[in-house]
């Protein structure tokens, strides 16, 4: 169809600029704007005509002279007297489209336009993000279509690309690959002969000249008859993917290292926490225990000033005096050792491994609460096995987890005027095994399963937090030990722990301590 443009005004130019003139030259559509008419030739239109080639007069019934051959005019002018002219005077066999018919069609194929380009540059975005190659080719090789990280990373422009066969470009050949060498293997080709998507590895070459292998996948998008229209390839760069794996490992490698030193931190925070805790639950006994041989010492200080004031030095008996002197150095001593096993306690330390006496370490945590249990009217049991190996171990740690065994036990105990806290140590294969029993209230049978629940408590409210036997457990299986807990409502709980001889390479720290 011949089109003639009736108006030579902005809109007109707009139209031709928009259309190009071949727009309508499509195969489907069949149409071809020849020519524009204006009594102004200065009119925008009018120049852009002229500039696109086109036909140009002065006067639109020179449109009617079969020797331009024009089949529709389309009138860009809004004024109604010229429409009326055109249907009054034109041949039958020219078609008429008004303006105001033209220009409804014209906004909304405009609406439509803007829609399908905000689409396209959305789509465009998301293709360009990703990191793969991404082409498009018509079954004729020709290349139509490709992302930026394909030219990127292969160095081309896309006018090296577009428009050109693909084999011209990848292997650098002016015939297909297959017909050049019957070894070349084509992709596109195994995705035509067997209709149907193509996975292969093999080499290509980027604009330095440089050999690249690829994973490559052809995808083929076919249209309603069943023919193939297009083919979208998507292909990877093998040797890139695996630098981006490794990257991506070591990011994570780091992360992870930078989460486990976060986690290692606030683990020694929350152990300290807990050990304040514990710590807390003494003060009271503490003081008493500090305070008795203090007053002893004291009084023992005021009686040797009395004698020494009162009697002469030939009537002082120095045997006394002596055993006074004894007296106060014992009591001094107690003091020393109730201060060091205290401050030892409380130190805030890192993990460090090394050999240990666990009868020991509990004969200190059981002097420390001595006076603890005589405040509850508590009696201890103690059955230590004598020659008991020494173990590898955090000894502040182990410690710790005692600490929180002898309290839980003792607070089983209060307010029911005494009870039995038995403490047995015994040697068993490549570990020994350390049990605490009570005879105080008990543990439901309900709640056991709950009991090593962080800030989980059984006690009152006040009373504790809930992480002392989390913190314990988590110390126990972090000496590659076990603990486990039996308790009867009424009758007692039993706590039953068991730590290794020695401890994996890994656990020591350097500087730590031995390992066995």
């Amino acid at each position: 169809m011949k089109i003639a443009l009736v108006g030579g005004g902005a809109f007109t130019a707009e139209v031709l600029e928009k259309t190009m003139a071949d727009f309508f030259d499509h195969e489907e559509i069949n149409a071809r704007i020849l020519a524009v008419a204006d009594p102004d030739p200065e009119a925008p239109g009018m120049i852009k005509a002229r500039r696109m080639g086109l036909i140009t007069v002065s006067d639109y019934r020179a449109f009617y002279d079969p020797a331009f051959g024009i089949e529709q005019i389309i009138v860009l002018r809004p004024e109604v007297d010229v429409l009326y002219d055109i249907l009054a005077h034109k041949p039958d066999d020219i078609r008429v489209l008004p303006h105001q018919t033209f220009k409804l069609f014209w906004d909304t194929i405009n609406i439509e336009a803007n829609k399908l380009r905000e689409r396209n540059q959305e789509i465009e975005a998301i293709v360009d993000g990703i990191q793969d190659f991404i082409l498009v080719l018509r079954p004729d090789m020709t290349i139509i279509e490709v992302n930026k990280e394909f030219l990127k990373q292969m160095g081309y422009t896309r006018e090296e690309v577009i428009g050109r066969k693909c084999f011209e470009v990848f292997k650098r050949l002016n015939r297909r690959c297959n017909e050049s060498n019957a070894d070349v293997f084509c992709p596109l080709q195994e995705a035509l002969t067997h209709n149907k998507p193509s996975h292969r590895v093999f080499p290509r070459v980027n604009a330095e000249g440089r050999v690249v292998y690829m994973e490559v996948s052809l995808y083929p998008i076919w249209e309603e008859d069943g023919s193939i229209s297009k083919f979208v390839e998507i292909s990877r760069d093998l040797a890139r993917r695996r630098k981006t794996r490794k990257d991506i490992v070591y990011r994570l490698e780091k992360e992870v290292e930078e989460r486990t030193r976060e986690l290692k931190k606030r683990q020694e925070q929350i152990l300290h926490q807990d050990k304040m805790a514990s710590l807390g639950k003494l003060s009271a006994s503490v003081v008493h225990e500090i305070n008795n041989p203090i007053s002893g010492i004291l009084n023992l200080t005021l009686l040797m000033k009395r004698i020494l004031s009162e009697d002469s030095k030939a009537d002082i008996d120095f045997d006394k005096f002596s055993n006074y002197l004894e007296l106060m150095e014992s009591e001094t001593r107690r003091i020393s050792r109730i201060a060091s096993n205290l401050l030892s306690f409380s130190r805030e330390s890192k993990m460090e491994m090394g050999s240990i006496d666990l009868n020991q370490l509990l004969e200190d945590l059981l002097f420390l609460h001595e006076n603890f249990f005589k405040i509850n009217w508590i009696k201890l049991d103690k059955r230590l096995e004598p020659g008991l190996p020494g173990i590898v171990a955090d000894g502040e740690q182990i410690k710790q987890v005692f600490m929180n065994m002898i309290s839980n036990a003792v607070a089983a105990m209060e307010g029911q005027k005494g009870g039995t806290l038995s403490v047995v140590t015994e040697s068993r294969h490549n570990g020994v095994g350390i049990e605490f029993r009570d005879t105080g209230s008990g543990i439901p049978r309900s709640e056991l399963k709950r009991i090593f629940d962080p800030f989980y408590s059984t006690k009152k409210r006040g009373k504790g937090v809930g992480l002392g036997l989390s913190v314990a457990y988590g110390i126990v299986e972090q000496h590659c030990g076990s603990i486990d807990i039996a308790s009867e409502e009424g009758r007692g709980t039993r706590v039953s722990v068991f730590l290794p001889l020695k401890q994996p390479l890994e656990k020591i720290e350097p500087g730590g301590g031995e390992h066995g």
